[in-house]
């Protein structure tokens, strides 16, 4: 007989002990810990770096401060929530119960195309990283393949991701850990570079230009805007990935111990994997030769340029594998936070129910089954119809992220309200009784004020999104894009298929 409360059935409860109705709690410690790390490090970092870089030269190392503070905000809002009530599907659920369905329907679906939508270009380029090594083998081959092995591995159980996802974020912190302590021995022992530039932090401010060669916001020759504002945009989805410390809440063996220790150290990680990583760059290779075409007429990685600056050539290789890792780690990811946002989904009425039913080993099977399906349909699209996918479809995907923070900076606002009217999550579901304010395990610091700058800074970055030929469309295909979320839940609603918005 299921002994769940109603609460634990509509929401998704992760206590209990049969394997049907309740996700195993069993991502240990260090499997948080490399998970939080390994969602800041991906091909962003890797390759998007060089875009930053070439909008606000040596200035990017505090847009990365600026926005990595934004995000540390909104992840501890994330956090706060995550340790009082931890559930799979993170803000979806907290949305859900604690502003309304409407907002758990539209979050939780927001997110679940969102990373649809990522895990489609990360396995169309990963044809690319293979053909590096294997040029003869087709890319939707490379594609089929990767995609096949890592829901495997997703269906194996929670345990197994945390495994795989361990060892590729290893894989990546040790390939930025090597470049950086690489830049330092270039700088300390004075190597020479074919630039012809010293090594030396000189470099970030005594080029053309200084460290703010484009002031906060120019328009170049060219119509295109630049400077430190601009390269926000960039920075902000950079960081793309990180809420995945929420999402694992629900199956973290102590979520009260665990999650408050990773959600803090992403500070740590934003400033020694990026701050720290690109200033030695920086340091190394003159800022303003990052993604120039090299003497063979190939833009490569800011990673490769500072290996090769010194005759190190070999870099290009590994630097590939590393990047065929990431971006690995990314759809094995994505796959694992899209099941667990269409269990939690499922279990708050706003997707159907067999998306809420678990296997034998605690996996919401069919929502792995159902994402990798919908991927892979993706995936074709893009290898049919490329100029069409990546120039709208990424297009949503760009405005979800900052669609997903604002809701999840909004909800946290109303967990406050309902715990401060003694409605925290122990009384909602008639446990405990009260719970004060002053109980709350993990605050988040400088409530509301932080969550108000966020939002702020959100919106201050949808119009920088204006000014730039790369993001303009995705301003104008978000307001559509929620309005089609709004009709999709009016018309289930208006079918008795879900409860009364509340």
């Amino acid at each position: 007989m299921d002994s769940s409360t109603p609460e634990e059935k509509s929401t998704g409860s992760v206590t209990g002990n049969h394997p049907a109705t309740a996700l195993h709690r069993t991502l240990k410690n260090r499997h948080i810990q490399l998970i939080a790390m390994g969602g800041a490090i991906g091909t962003g970092l890797f390759y998007g770096s060089s875009e930053s870089i070439s909008l606000a030269g040596p200035a990017i190392l505090l847009a990365y401060l600026i926005g990595g503070g934004v995000i540390f905000l909104i992840v501890r809002a994330l956090g706060e929530m995550s340790v009082e009530d931890p559930k799979a599907g993170a803000f979806s659920y907290f949305a859900s119960r604690y502003w309304s369905k409407r907002a758990g329907f539209i979050s939780g679906w927001n997110y679940w195309f969102n990373y649809i939508l990522v895990s489609m270009v990360e396995l169309a380029v990963v044809g690319s990283f293979v053909n590096y090594w294997f040029p003869s083998i087709p890319a939707w081959l490379s594609a089929a393949v990767f995609l096949v092995v890592i829901t495997c591995a997703n269906l194996l159980g929670v345990s197994r991701f945390g495994e795989f996802e361990f060892w590729f974020a290893i894989i990546k912190i040790v390939a930025v850990t090597a470049m950086i302590l690489g830049g330092i021995a270039i700088l300390v022992l004075n190597l020479p570079t074919s630039s012809g530039i010293p090594a030396s932090f000189h470099n970030w401010f005594g080029l053309a230009g200084g460290a703010l060669p484009h002031g906060l916001m120019s328009r170049g020759s060219d119509g295109h805007w630049s400077g430190l504002l601009m390269a926000l945009t960039v920075v902000m989805f950079s960081f793309g990935g990180t809420e995945l410390i929420g999402i694992t809440a629900g199956e973290t063996e102590n979520p009260r111990r665990t999650i408050p220790k990773a959600t803090n150290d992403v500070i740590w990680r934003i400033l020694v994997f990026y701050v720290g990583a690109l200033g030695i760059i920086m340091a190394v290779v003159p800022w303003n030769t990052i993604g120039v075409p090299n003497a063979r007429g190939t833009v490569v990685s800011p990673f490769v340029q500072i290996f090769d600056s010194v005759g190190i050539h070999a870099a290009a290789g590994l630097l590939n594998f590393v990047c065929l890792t990431a971006v690995m780690s990314v759809y094995n990811s994505g796959l694992y936070a899209n099941s667990r946002m269409l269990y939690s989904l499922s279990r708050q009425g706003n997707a159907p129910a067999y998306l809420g039913r678990l296997s034998r080993n605690g996996v919401p099977a069919a929502g792995v089954l159902t994402s990798a399906a919908i991927t892979a349909i993706a995936v074709v699209v893009v290898f049919l119809w490329p100029e069409f996918a990546f120039n709208y479809l990424m297009s949503i995907a760009t405005i979800a992220g900052i669609i997903n923070w604002t809701i999840i900076m909004i909800t946290e606002m109303k967990f406050r309200k309902h715990v401060s009217a003694g409605l925290g999550p122990n009384s909602l579901s008639g446990l405990h009784g009260k719970q004060a304010l002053g109980k709350i395990a993990f605050p988040m610091p400088a409530h509301p004020a932080s969550n108000i700058f966020v939002l702020l800074f959100l919106a201050l970055v949808v119009v920088l999104m204006c000014f730039s030929p790369s993001y303009r469309i995705a301003v104008a295909v978000g307001p559509i894009w929620l309005l089609a979320l709004i009709c999709a839940f009016a018309i289930r609603q208006r079918r008795n298929l879900l409860p009364p918005d509340i």
